[in-house]
């Protein structure tokens, strides 16, 4: 078989794959009937309070131990004992991480209150855009 014409029977078939997937639903599901995923502005309002509270309390109590490991790790290196280093390493590594969940929820709560407050935004300009059926009325006679 010369190559055109595999590659005309391989863009043949692949048509045919398409179009069957395209043109219906499995036999398993999974269409838009089977969907249940619903969100309403409470639940992003209660995500992203969530979120503010996880940052809030992370930010004050993952810090407790970051001083006294510091300081320990310093301790350690001055007295010439080969665990500092590996101590100061524990001591960034902890600052690292904290720093990224700290912004990741800063993240989190800041992108719901965005949403909440542009999806509130966009309703009012829609609902007040609208023409009341009175006034349609009066345009059609």
């Amino acid at each position: 078989m010369s190559f055109d014409a595999e590659w005309a029977a391989l863009r043949a078939e692949s048509t045919q794959r398409v179009d069957m997937r395209l043109n219906g639903v499995p036999a398993e599901g999974g269409g838009p009937a089977d969907a249940d995923l619903a969100v309403n502005q409470d639940n992003l309002g209660a995500i992203g309070h969530d979120a503010y509270g996880l940052h809030t309390r992370l930010s004050k109590d993952g810090d407790h131990a970051r001083p006294s490991t510091f300081d320990a790790a310093i301790a350690l290196t001055n007295g010439n004992f080969s665990s500092g280093s590996a101590v100061l390493k524990v001591h960034d590594r902890w600052q690292a991480h904290m720093k990224t969940l700290l912004d990741a929820c800063a993240q989190i709560s800041n992108h719901l209150d965005y949403t909440k407050a542009a999806h509130a935004k966009d309703d009012a300009q829609i609902g007040g855009d609208l023409i009341s059926v009175s006034k349609l009325n009066e345009y059609l006679k």
